[in-house]
């Protein structure tokens, strides 16, 4: 208890002081940013979920139902990716052994290798394909590799226990039975700002996983200018649009991660993904380029 106290003092301790550093002119800009998503939120009929963080000073700035488990689609492929590298990392799998595909591991959905031909591919190969372009089949590979528990445990260890990896792609039956993959904004993205940092991998593991997730397109990627560059990954389902990212913008890193659900439209939840990703992007380039007064430099 005395060591949950402490940490907790020290988080407090750590906004304060944000807070502090943040005059007037800086606070009345960060409350129309919130007040902006907010407005965005509310326009999607169904459910919106998201969390904006300042990666250098490691606060939150909006946050709407941060910590509720939302279905990830495709997005829990971050941990997945996560848990690769660090096992990678282990020595418990090597990253770079080509092996023949196998056709009964072949599923649909998205993705390229169901309509090629017993390709041999490294794990490696197969993360880029999970992450580039979402594909299912090199995402089941992954996931027989590193053992599907191994995710959600190491999730539960590293704090992100609302993480749950609890079907493979495009298991029909375990749908049936509600095993859905989920996880919160905040824990989506806290996994891959730790892609991104690096942290508990080593600095080739971290640059596997930084090649890879600049290369991922989305909405949050179309937000931002090309001269940016963004970590991100996506995901979609019938009612569900979810996307994680960090965008890197020089001077003043951020990262996001906005989940939407119950969509009466699937396009209205992809839309508000970029509408809140260009205000997140506006909100920290002023403050990027404004210095103390706003002026941009």
């Amino acid at each position: 208890m005395p060591q949950i106290a402490s940490t907790v003092v020290l988080v407090l301790l750590a906004l304060a002081a944000t807070t502090a550093a943040q005059g007037p002119l800086q606070s009345d800009l960060r409350a129309q940013f919130e007040r902006r998503l907010q407005d965005i939120a509310d326009g999607v009929d169904g459910v919106v979920g998201y969390v904006v963080e300042d990666l250098t000073a490691g606060a939150r700035v909006a946050a709407r139902h941060e910590r509720e488990p939302f279905p990830t689609a495709s997005a829990i492929k971050v941990p997945v990716m996560y848990e690769l590298i660090r096992q990678a990392d282990e020595g418990r799998l090597r990253l770079d052994v080509a092996a023949p595909l196998d056709r009964a591991q072949v599923v649909g959905g998205s993705g390229v290798l169901q309509h090629l031909t017993t390709p041999a591919l490294s794990l490696r190969d197969h993360a880029a394909l999970m992450m580039i372009v979402s594909d299912n089949t090199s995402t089941n590979i992954i996931i027989d590799a590193v053992g599907m528990g191994n995710v959600t445990a190491r999730m539960r260890t590293l704090g992100m226990g609302d993480v749950l990896l609890r079907r493979k792609m495009m298991d029909a039956e375990a749908v049936r039975r509600g095993d859905e993959n989920v996880a919160s904004p905040a824990s989506l993205l806290r996994s891959t700002v730790m892609l991104w940092k690096g942290e508990g991998l080593s600095e080739s593991g971290r640059d596997v996983a930084r090649g890879i997730l600049r290369l991922v397109p989305g909405a949050i990627r179309g937000a931002v200018p090309a001269r940016v560059v963004v970590y991100s990954k996506t995901g979609s389902l019938d009612a569900v649009r979810a996307e994680t990212a960090v965008v890197d913008l020089p001077g003043a890193p951020f990262g996001l991660a906005v989940m939407t659900t119950y969509l009466k439209d699937d396009a209205a939840g992809t839309r508000a993904i970029g509408e809140i990703a260009a205000a997140a992007f506006a909100y920290f380039e002023r403050l990027a380029s404004g210095g103390r007064y706003g002026r941009r430099q």
